[in-house]
């Protein structure tokens, strides 16, 4: 598979037919999480729950307290996401900011940042 990190080679690419089907079977969400989410271990966890359900995107903290990801996968395993992200002992999550996005190529989860 192709992987693809900036907007523009997004754009550009041309996709063989295997992979357009491929990205029809996915959602991608952009979420901002407000709460305790910075020095909890968030974007490790969030790393590591990604990584066991298949899930590809990233995760980063942001300078105004907020944790922003991007993640990718089948519904029904970003909503398991959600779920046990929500469920940690020390992460607090208040609300969640959700937007949906387009589908891109990529093969894993990254944490971004310091």
């Amino acid at each position: 598979m192709l992987h693809f990190f900036d907007k523009e080679a997004r754009k550009d690419s041309t996709l063989s037919d295997q992979d357009r089907q491929y990205l029809k079977l996915l959602t991608r969400k952009h979420i901002v999480f407000h709460g305790e989410v910075q020095g909890v271990g968030f974007r490790y966890t969030a790393y590591h729950l990604a990584s066991r359900l298949g899930l590809t995107g990233w995760v980063r903290n942001e300078y105004d307290g907020t944790v922003t990801c991007e993640i990718q996968g089948k519904h029904e395993d970003l909503m398991e996401f959600l779920d046990d992200i929500q469920n940690q002992r020390y992460i607090t999550i208040d609300y969640m900011e959700q937007k949906n996005m387009d589908p891109v190529m990529e093969s894993s989860f990254r944490v971004i940042g310091y």
